[in-house]
C-alpha cells in the first residue's frame, strides 16, 4: 500500500468523523424534528455497512447472487417500515421499540426484551468489526489481531459518541453518498475488466460447472437457509432500535414514511455492484488461498488509482465504522432508557442520562472487540444474519401485536413469546437446521401468541397493571 492510499483513507476517515463531531455538537437538544432526508441517514447509515459491501463481496466470492439477500431483504424491510409500522410506531410515542412491548405487556416483558434485543444488536456489531478489520489488515499487514480489531472500535467510539442519533443521521447522508460513488465506481470497473456483460455471465458459468454451485440463483445455499436470510433482514430492520429510532424521530409521519422509502429503493441496488466484484474477483484468484473477506478491499487496492483508491477503502472502513457506532448506539439506548431508568431515578437529568449512554456505548464496543479476536473473519454475513434473526425472534411477533391487537393477548404469554423464540433460533442453529432456524422462533412466536390470543386478556390485564405500578 503506497502513500498516496494512506493519504486519501485519512482524509476520508477524518472527513466523516469530523463531521459527526460537529453535527452532533449543532444537534445538542434536537429531538423528533429530523427530515425525511435525515431520517434515510439514519436507517442507511446504518443497515449499509461492512454487510452490504465487504460482506457482500465476500459471499458473492463464494455463492453468487445468493449474496444479495442483506441489501435485498434490508430494502423489503425498509419498505414494510415504511407503509406498515412507521405511522403506528410513532402513535406509541415511545423511544425505543421495547417500549412498546413495555406499554402494552408491562414492565417484565419489557425487561426481558430488551436484554434479548441487545444480544442480537451486539453480534452485528462483532461483524462490522470484522468487516472494518478487512481494511485495516491491507493498511497494515504486521498488526496483530487486537489491533485491527481495536481501531475501528475506538473510531466507532468518536463516531457516535460526539454524534450522537441527528449527527449519525446527517453524516450518514454524506457517507453514503461517498459509499455509493465508490460502489458504483467499483462494481462497473470489475464488470468492464471482465469484459463486459456477456463475459462475466460465461466466466460464472464456469464457476458453476467447477464447483457445482449455481451462481445465478438467489437461493444457491438452499432455498430454505436464504428465503431466511431475507426474513431475517425484514424483521431485523423492523425491531432494531437504531431504524426504528429513525423514523421515531422525525418530524412527522410523512418524513417517517419517506425517508423509510427512500431507503428501500437505494439499499438493495448497492448489493449488486459488490455481487460483481466478488464474482470478478473470484476469477483472478485463487479460492483455495484467498482470503475471501479483503475480496473487495483487495480490488480497490489493485485497481484503483491510489488515492482514489485510498478514499474508497476510507468510505468501506467508516461503513463498517458506522454500521457498528449505530448499532451500540441503539443498544445504548435500550439499556439506558428500558433498563436502568427502570430501577433507579439517578439519572433522570438528562446530562447524566446522555453520560451514561456514552459510557455503555464503550462498554458496548469494548466487549465486542473481546469477542472478536478469534479466527471469525470467514463468517460476517453469518454473523449479520444471525444477529437480524434473534432480534426479530425477540420482538417482531410480540409487537406486531401490541401495535394492531392492543389488549388481546396476556402479558405472560408475551412474556414466553420473547424468551421462547430467541432460544428456539439458537436450537434450531446447534441442531443444525436445513434451513434457517428464525423460521422456527417465528412459528413458536406465532403459536405461543395465538394461543394467548384465544385465552383471552384477563391476565394480561392483571400483568399490565403490576408492570406499570
Amino acid at each position: 500500500m503506497s502513500p498516496l492510499h494512506i493519504m486519501g483513507m485519512a482524509a476520508a476517515i477524518a472527513l466523516i468523523v469530523g463531521m459527526a463531531i460537529y453535527s452532533g455538537t449543532k444537534a445538542k437538544g434536537a429531538a423528533n424534528d429530523n427530515s425525511a432526508g435525515v431520517v434515510s441517514g439514519i436507517i442507511m447509515g446504518t443497515l449499509v455497512g461492512g454487510s452490504s459491501t465487504v460482506g457482500t463481496a465476500q459471499l458473492a466470492y463464494a455463492y453468487g447472487m445468493s449474496a444479495w439477500w442483506f441489501t435485498l431483504g434490508g430494502g423489503i424491510g425498509c419498505l414494510v417500515l415504511a407503509l406498515v409500522y412507521a405511522a403506528r410506531m410513532r402513535a406509541e410515542q415511545t423511544p425505543t421499540v421495547v417500549g412498546i412491548l413495555r406499554k402494552e405487556y408491562g414492565e417484565t416483558v419489557g425487561l426481558a426484551a430488551s436484554l434479548l434485543n441487545t444480544v442480537g444488536t451486539f453480534i452485528n456489531i462483532i461483524a462490522q468489526l470484522l468487516a472494518a478489520s478487512a481494511v485495516v489488515v491491507l493498511v497494515a499487514p504486521s498488526l496483530g489481531t487486537w489491533a485491527t480489531i481495536a481501531i475501528p472500535a475506538v473510531v466507532m467510539v468518536l463516531y457516535v459518541v460526539f454524534g450522537g442519533t441527528k449527527g449519525a443521521g446527517m453524516v450518514g447522508i454524506v457517507k453514503l453518498v461517498l459509499l455509493y460513488v465508490s460502489m458504483v465506481i467499483c462494481g462497473s470497473l470489475a464488470l468492464s475488466m471482465a469484459g463486459g456483460p456477456a463475459p462475466l455471465v460465461e466466466m460464472v458459468r464456469g464457476y458453476c460447472a467447477e464447483t457445482g454451485v449455481d451462481y445465478f440463483s438467489l437461493f444457491a445455499r438452499g432455498v430454505g437457509k436464504d428465503l431466511g436470510a431475507g426474513l431475517s433482514l425484514l424483521v431485523g430492520v423492523l425491531t432494531t432500535q437504531t431504524y426504528a429510532q429513525g423514523v421515531i424521530s422525525a418530524k412527522s409521519d410523512r418524513a417517517a414514511r419517506t425517508g423509510a422509502l427512500v431507503s428501500a429503493v437505494l439499499i438493495p441496488i448497492i448489493g449488486i455492484f459488490g455481487i460483481i466484484v466478488g464474482l470478478y474477483m473470484r476469477s483472478v484468484t485463487n479460492p483455495e488461498t484467498f482470503l475471501a473477506k479483503t475480496a473487495l478491499t483487495q480490488f480497490v487496492l489493485d485497481n484503483l488509482p491510489p488515492l482514489f483508491g485510498g478514499v474508497v477503502l476510507g468510505a468501506l472502513f467508516i461503513a463498517s465504522v458506522g454500521t457498528g457506532a449505530g448499532l451500540a448506539l441503539g443498544i445504548s439506548t435500550i439499556l439506558t432508557n428500558d433498563v436502568v431508568k427502570k430501577f433507579t431515578r439517578a439519572f433522570d437529568d438528562p446530562a447524566k442520562a446522555d453520560l451514561l449512554s456514552k459510557a455503555l456505548i464503550v462498554v458496548v464496543l469494548a466487549g465486542a472487540c473481546l469477542l472478536s479476536m478469534g479466527d471469525l473473519g470467514d463468517i460476517i454475513m453469518n454473523f449479520s444474519f444471525l444477529s437480524m434473526g434473534l432480534r426479530g425472534a425477540v420482538i417482531f411477533v410480540p409487537m406486531t401485536c401490541a401495535l394492531y391487537a392492543k389488549g388481546r393477548v396476556a402479558a405472560p404469554w408475551a412474556l414466553a413469546s420473547v424468551v421462547a423464540g430467541p432460544i428456539a433460533v439458537i436450537a434450531g442453529n446447534v441442531a443444525g437446521a436445513p434451513f434457517d432456524p428464525l423460521f422456527i422462533g417465528i412459528a413458536v412466536n406465532l403459536i405461543i401468541m395465538g394461543v394467548g390470543m384465544a385465552m383471552g386478556t384477563g391476565e394480561r390485564r392483571a400483568g399490565s397493571e403490576v408492570g406499570h405500578a
